[in-house]
């Protein structure tokens, strides 16, 4: 039976109506109705909805509440990549940066940029399909992200249909944030239902938007600011500034404090104004984006190959703060490695409360003279871990106590010792529970022996449960011991067995690194595998043996010798090839193919689809020799996202610079 016409309009009339109000009263902070005003239409189009089904629209105000819960996300390609930006970290590099500019331009005259306000949030591209949001996608590795269109609809701020007369195919980059003032409150909520405090505003909106039910993030105070057109069908756009009318226009929330700037001097104090005023701001910002106005510019400009030459980020000075240090503890690392931390009176600094930092090791401890009880300067700058800068000796009251690193471990009860000439205490237990904790979290870890699904909250359930009590016990893991587990359902532990099985197949330099040799990282890992070919043979080593390898030196090979007598560490291997870990080195019983025999090749960046290991031993795998540093000698330079020195020296030496897919395509070739 066909809805009768007067409820269409009415359907419709609501729509319109609560997505004027949303951004009345989420962007414009100028409502016009009362909350129950709104709640009353809103239950008004919920019960048309429920009644006529036929009514319900992908742009209805009534998706917003979220949908049902998801296994997980999908993977979404960008239509273009979404690069990160070189960093400025002063004023001379802004000025070098105009220089660049103006030379790639042939332009003498002053550049016109935009500068605009770096949120720190969490990057997202949404996708209109006739003014309609069809989909929205994390920044992911720049060329693939998550697909988080559920979660992005329950925005209040972000139209689900675009306000244009054109039904635009729009594309569009964007931050997803929360207000500091939202961001206590949340934190508020979450103590008191004695859940885990967010960190920052940015971890908080990143967790909230990666919820895989829809209904949480709808609960979480989310916005989102919009700053760049990746792709617009039928209306050209010529300027950044252009671009943001147009999202303006469509009711895409631009952030107000964007300035069109007449050259770099401008651009210069703008960031020097909001260095000084950054902490006014509703939100956090963690620096200021420049960017040529002109898109023609940008193009002309073009790319290396991690980011536009056109734009890049100035990231404000490092944060300094005082506080004062309550106590300094010691925890215990995966090698044994005893560290120092502050613990310190909670703290604002660079957009977090910081209760802890670090103080390295003991020597650093006394050429600062810091002691338990004084005032202190920390810093933080970015993500870089706090550190303790200096103590403010003047402000003593004479209640301080000097710190005596441990004479035992204060995990295992185990001596700690420190190798004359070394800065660092170590716990030499070899059944210390924190040693233990930290090398299965290695031990599992990506270029390691790479078992998804084992994080360390699961670890330590493993742990405190008595079900392994070394790495080799994690293959005697079941699927009954798992379910039991809390927090732990079937298609979890499934998977889990799933990725151990896996594991077992990996070529002998994973597990070589895996194992924690001190002193053996993934490259000299791989070294010893493809010169021995076996663990056995490897077992079987001397000292002479191992430096007659070109690149091991008397401390790796004193290191290899020293594990592999130790007793335990036999024991270790012998379950590990019990329980099906495979101990040779496909290097020794594969034949290689030769497409990149004799080519010396360095990989630099973060890649899409390859960590750096991976795609150093695809090249060894064909052939070719994977190197760390650039050289006139080097035959290709595979440049990913911050590829850095590295590449700038190879531009700099004429070295042919090749993407992650040109040299797949390469590998591809006969």
């Amino acid at each position: 039976m066909p809805v009768p016409a007067e409820l269409i309009e009415r359907a419709e009339y609501l729509r319109r109506e609560l997505e004027r109000h949303n951004h009345l009263y989420y962007v414009l902070d100028a409502p016009e109705i009362t909350d129950y005003e709104y709640d009353q239409l809103m239950q008004e189009l919920l019960k048309l909805e429920r009644e006529c089904p036929e009514l319900e629209t992908p742009d209805s105000p009534t998706k917003r509440v979220g949908g049902a819960a998801l296994d997980s996300f999908s993977k979404v390609r960008h239509r273009a990549p979404l690069l990160s930006l070189d960093n400025a970290f002063s004023f001379e590099d802004l000025q070098s940066f105009d220089e660049r500019i103006r030379r790639g331009l042939a332009k003498a005259g002053p550049i016109e940029y935009t500068a605009e306000l770096k949120i720190d949030g969490l990057t997202v591209a949404l996708t209109y399909e006739d003014g309609l949001l069809t989909q929205a996608a994390t920044r992911g590795d720049g060329v693939e992200g998550e697909d988080v269109t559920a979660n992005i609809k329950t925005i209040k701020s972000i139209p689900l249909r675009l306000n244009s007369e054109k039904k635009l195919n729009l594309g569009v980059r964007g931050e997803v944030y929360i207000k500091k003032a939202d961001f206590e409150r949340l934190n508020e909520r979450q103590a008191e239902q004695g859940k885990q405090l967010f960190a920052n505003p940015r971890n908080a909106a990143a967790g909230s938007l990666r919820q895989l039910d829809p209904k949480v993030t709808a609960t979480r105070p989310l916005d989102a600011f919009f700053y760049d057109v990746l792709f617009v069908d039928g209306q050209p756009v010529d300027t950044q500034q252009a671009g943001f009318e147009l999202l303006k226009q469509c009711n895409l929330v631009t952030n107000p404090h964007t300035k069109v700037c007449k050259g770099i001097e401008e651009v210069i104090e703008f960031c020097e104004y909001w260095t000084i005023h950054r902490e006014e701001l509703p939100y956090e910002i963690d620096g200021i984006v420049i960017k040529v106005n002109s898109l023609k510019a940008q193009s002309d400009l073009g790319f290396t190959a991690k980011a536009p030459r056109s734009k890049i980020a100035y990231k404000f000075p490092a944060q300094q703060v005082e506080t004062k240090i309550i106590d300094i503890i010691v925890n215990v690392g995966r090698t044994g490695a005893v560290t120092p931390t502050a613990i310190l009176e909670p703290v604002r600094v660079a957009g977090s409360t910081v209760s802890r930092a670090t103080l390295h090791n003991e020597d650093n401890i006394r050429e600062k003279d810091i002691r338990i009880g004084d005032h202190v300067i920390i810093q933080k700058a970015g993500d870089v871990i706090p550190e303790v800068v200096r103590s403010l000796p003047e402000k003593r009251s004479g209640a301080e106590r000097i710190f005596e690193m441990p004479k035992v471990c204060p995990e295992c009860g185990a001596e700690v010792y420190r190798e004359p000439g070394e800065a660092v205490s170590r716990c030499i237990g070899a059944t210390c529970p924190a040693q233990l904790r930290e090398w299965i979290i290695h031990f599992v870890s990506r270029d390691a022996m790479n078992i998804d699904g084992l994080g360390e909250a699961i670890v330590v359930q493993l742990i405190q449960a008595g079900l392994i009590h070394d790495v080799a016990d994690l293959y005697q893991l079941s699927y009954e011991q798992l379910v039991n587990l809390e927090r732990f359902g079937a298609k979890s532990a499934i998977n889990l067995l799933e990725s151990i099985s896996k594991s077992k197949e990996n070529d002998l330099s994973r597990l070589l690194f895996a194992l924690g040799i001190r002193h053996v990282g993934a490259g000299v890992a791989r070294e010893l595998a493809e010169h021995f070919g076996s663990i056995d043979a490897l077992m079987k080593a001397s000292f002479e043996d191992l430096t007659a390898i070109p690149s091991i030196g008397p401390k790796i090979a004193e290191s290899v010798v020293k594990f592999f007598n130790e007793p335990h560490n036999g024991i270790l291997v012998e379950k590990l090839k019990a329980n099906g870990v495979n101990t040779i080195s496909r290097a020794s019983t594969n034949e290689l193919s030769q497409q990149l025999a004799g080519k010396t090749i360095v990989v630099t960046g973060t890649l899409a689809n390859f960590s750096r290991a991976e795609i150093e031993e695809l090249i060894r795998q064909n052939g070719g020799k994977a190197a760390s540093s650039v050289s006139k000698k080097t035959d290709f330079v595979v440049a990913g996202e911050n590829a850095g020195s590295k590449l700038e020296k190879a531009q700099a030496l004429g070295v042919k610079v090749l993407t992650e897919a040109e040299l797949l395509l390469l590998l591809k070739e006969e």
